[in-house]
């Protein structure tokens, strides 16, 4: 129970999310219920039945919907032709979200919020919300009521849909309507995730109060359920929306590597910053022997009973759990069918890894088991960004930039830093031997965007950590502790320290409000790269000043800056650890990295 017990916690996500919740006590009976004073409990209704505002109008009648109080509404046709259908469920960051059936149908589609009372049920680990702000920015607190009359308050922010930041949007939409007709501006729609407490089943929740000058509408709302029984044992980011081809009715063989092993497994598939569906028509997985070929005929995954699925823009799909022994330590082939024609994808771009392509028209090969149709090669991963085992203990999930992703280490031999902590979790028993999974983006940084988060770019450095951390590190599969080694960008690129700095806390304070354990490493030194100047290195020493004397923001601190600087000179990589580029360590030194972790340090 929670009596005699309350504490608050408020993060500030630059360019994003801001949010915040405090545990209470129960309330006495008749008593007012935080975010309603005064108010005895609303009767708890169901979203839709609570709808007060119509968001979405049809082309052809462009003016039959009022948005934002000025005339102005979304597209249905720009809607379904990003696959979002009235009524279609979408699987965003891991909760499944209903887009409203009454969506395009002049009927009202949302509602703006004002301390309404939403049935909502379920045990999970956070409250997803499909929204957007009219008018600015939207903000205000809620209230989550549990069965056993326990509460907690959370504050949902909701950016505004014409001007609100591409980095953590769901969905960006090419035109907005209007009673003088349609044009050309991008509107955008957020899922926002809050916490809650874990293990508690949810009663209701209570919306924030009206807000004021600007609205916060509500789309749809749901309980990300907790991933149960799974383990993340690979994952990658997606680091941005890339040309292809175009690829028509071709397979894309992909290799990745196992960390945790379990009897059962499943995928994640995302169409991250996509702006329109893209159709899976068969996917597998096998084990691989060598190349493109399978050791064994590979295994048929279903996406909802079905052999193939539809992700929608901005939205991920994971298959159906399978029967297949799955391996620690061993690389598996995932093999997709894409049907259609694909001009852009969602892409983690460094791959260190070489996969594989059949030619274009070639057809679905995924059964294949020898590896004669795949004749072209990858060196990134298009849509697959999970594969999650029956069983194990969790994940840690390692966040990051370029060392992180493995640059410079020896292709397909899997020696990135976290492989190597994989391996040592795996070949001890003093500690839970977590699945890893890596987050990391080359050209990455923690407080400023590379990758806009909207378009089609040859930019494939990220959205900032503190604007993938919902997607990336929260929304992972049975995420329990998170290693932050990142920042080395920020400070090449003119971030202060100060700014770093304050990264790192708001960072640190969003995933301990997800109960999650915080591991901040130290940054390396890079003395000879070009942009590795004096000052560079004067404000990397203040921050990793802090990181190691941060008055308790972090749970442990990895000081990888000691295991791989030159005593002798500490200002740069030891020789020995160096790639060459004085930036990136080599395989020796990614080594040196992960065997200076204490694994206690994940668990605490």
């Amino acid at each position: 129970m929670l009596l005699g017990r309350r504490w608050t916690a408020t993060a500030f996500v630059t360019g994003g999310v801001a949010l915040s919740f405090a545990w209470t006590a129960a309330a006495p009976a008749g008593a007012a219920t935080p975010g309603s004073p005064g108010q005895e409990p609303r009767k708890p209704l169901p979203l839709e039945r609570l709808f007060d505002n119509t968001a979405v109008s049809d082309d052809g009648g462009p003016g039959g919907a009022d948005f934002d109080g000025a005339g102005n509404s979304l597209s249905a046709q720009d809607l379904r032709a990003a696959g979002w259908a009235p009524g279609r469920t979408l699987t965003i960051d891991s909760a499944r979200l209903t887009w409203p059936r009454a969506a395009g149908h002049a009927r009202p589609d949302n509602v703006r919020a004002d301390g309404q009372t939403v049935r909502l049920h379920g045990r999970g680990d956070g409250l997803s919300f499909l929204v957007a702000g009219t008018g600015g920015e939207a903000s205000g607190a809620g209230v989550v009521r549990y069965r056993d009359g326990s509460s907690s308050t959370y504050t949902l922010t909701a950016p505004d849909w014409r001007s609100g930041p591409t980095g953590t949007r769901a969905v960006a939409l090419p035109h907005i309507n209007s009673g003088a007709g349609q044009r050309v501006e991008t509107a955008r729609l957020y899922a926002v995730t809050v916490p809650v407490e874990r293990g508690r089943d949810i009663a209701s929740v209570v919306l924030p109060r009206d807000p004021g000058a600007a609205d916060l509408h509500v789309f749809a709302a749901s309980v990300r359920r907790a991933a149960a029984g799974w383990t993340g044992s690979w994952s990658a980011s997606s680091s941005g929306y890339t040309a292809v081809g175009p690829w028509t009715d071709q397979t894309l063989r992909l290799v990745v590597h196992t960390s945790a092993g379990g009897p059962r497994a499943r995928i994640r598939l995302a169409n991250t910053f996509a702006a329109a569906p893209v159709r899976i028509g068969r996917a597998s997985v096998s084990l691989q022997a060598e190349g493109a070929a399978a050791d064994g005929d590979p295994v048929a995954l279903t996406f909802g009973g079905r052999e193939g699925i539809e992700i929608a823009a901005g939205a991920q799909e994971f298959s159906d759990p399978v029967g297949f022994d799955v391996p620690p330590d061993a690389n598996l082939l995932v093999s997709i069918h894409l049907p259609d024609t694909v001009q852009a994808v969602p892409v983690h771009s460094q791959a260190t890894q070489r996969s594989y392509l059949s030619p274009p028209g070639s057809g679905d090969h995924t059964a294949d088991a020898d590896g004669d149709a795949y004749t072209g090669t990858l060196t990134t991963w298009p849509f697959l960004t999970g594969v999650d085992v029956g069983g194990g203990p969790g994940s840690v999930v390692t966040l990051g930039d370029s060392i992180t992703d493995g640059t410079k280490s020896t292709t397909g031999a899997n020696r990135r830093w976290p492989d190597v902590l994989a391996r040592r979790l795996l070949g001890q028993s003093d500690v839970p031997a977590y699945g890893v999974l890596n987050q990391g983006i080359s050209a990455n940084r923690v407080v400023t965007d590379r990758y806009p988060g909207e378009g089609v770019s040859t930019d494939t450095g990220g959205v900032s950590a503190l604007n993938r951390l919902e997607r990336d590190v929260f929304a992972q599969t049975n995420a329990r502790t998170v290693v932050v080694f990142e920042g080395i960008n920020d400070l090449r690129w003119g971030t202060s320290a100060e700014e770093l700095t304050a990264g790192l806390r708001a960072l640190a304070q969003r995933a301990h409000e997800r109960g999650l354990r915080v591991v901040v490493a130290t940054i390396a030194p890079c003395e000879g790269e070009s942009l590795c100047t004096a000052d560079v290195d004067a404000r990397r020493s203040a921050v990793n000043a802090f990181i190691r004397d941060s008055g308790g923001v972090f749970d442990a601190v990895l000081d990888f800056d000691a295991a791989v600087r030159d005593p002798l000179r500490p200002q740069r990589i030891a020789p020995v650890y160096d790639s060459g580029d004085h930036l990136h360590p080599g395989d020796a030194g990614l080594q040196a990295m992960a065997d200076a972790i204490d694994l206690r340090q994940l668990t605490g």
